[in-house]
């Protein structure tokens, strides 16, 4: 689980959490774009209207194993990852 602030970062565009949003939102149809692992700041699903209807992004995370109540993520400081810490560290 990711944040549109946190990709926003990574990609040297602090503060554009919201173009992040758009970009999450065109390509939320995509298979190979995991769209519905992006949240906003505090673990809210925030976009799951961008999935054909409001339970679809929900469904996606709880097959995954990731625990949703009242459309936020459970524990979300422990599933948060940053890609600033883990990509950067890879090279």
């Amino acid at each position: 689980m990711t944040t549109y602030g946190a990709i926003a970062a990574f990609l040297g565009g602090r503060g554009s959490a919201r173009t992040v949003g758009w970009a999450m939102n065109a390509s939320h149809t995509l298979d190979d774009v995991p769209a519905h692992r992006v949240v906003n700041r505090v673990g809210l699903l925030t976009g799951k209207h961008h999935f054909g209807g409001t339970n679809r992004m929900y469904k996606l995370l709880m097959e995954e194993g990731v625990q949703v109540e009242n459309d936020k993520i459970v524990n979300f400081d422990k599933v948060f990852w940053d890609p600033a810490k883990h990509l950067l560290n890879e090279g």
